[in-house]
């Protein structure tokens, strides 16, 4: 076998496996809630997420999984599916949270932005009013950056 052939095969087995391995966590993540009897689901999932207070907002029963949103921008019919949204009617606070299991932010940052761009601009039409935020989840190290 060619090195060129080798080095193809190794790269389309290493992107497999991380398409994988962010299924499984965004799988695992869906099932991750805080009730009034505690905290459900993957408990090395609990422990990094009770981590960090910023992230209990969306673990609570104002927040929702793999939340379907279509509309239109610009002329043009989006479809999308949502992570994880909060909505808070009485302060009149909506916050996304899109999981990237990236290890490289940076590689694709500006098409992250854009489909959180997405998100906002579909958001803004149903929750007139509200602030709405977009925020990633770095599920490979467990940090929250805000994006919009």
């Amino acid at each position: 076998m060619t090195n060129k052939l080798k080095d193809l095969i190794e790269k389309y087995e290493r992107q497999e496996y991380a398409t994988g391995a962010g299924r499984a966590i965004h799988a695992q993540m869906q099932h991750v809630f805080y009730t009034d009897k505690g905290w459900v689901g993957n408990q090395d999932i609990i422990n990094r997420v009770s981590a960090i207070p910023e992230l209990m907002e969306f673990m609570g029963v104002l927040s929702k999984t793999e939340v379907p949103i279509a509309g239109t921008i610009n002329g043009k019919f989006i479809s999308r599916r949502i992570d994880r949204l909060y909505v808070n009617n009485d302060t009149k606070k909506v916050v996304v949270l899109d999981y990237k299991t990236d290890v490289d932010k940076k590689l694709f940052f500006e098409k992250y932005r854009e489909q959180l761009k997405e998100y906002y601009e579909l958001l803004k039409q149903i929750y007139n009013g509200f602030d709405i935020r977009c925020k990633i989840l770095w599920l490979n190290d467990f940090t929250l950056e805000n994006i919009i």
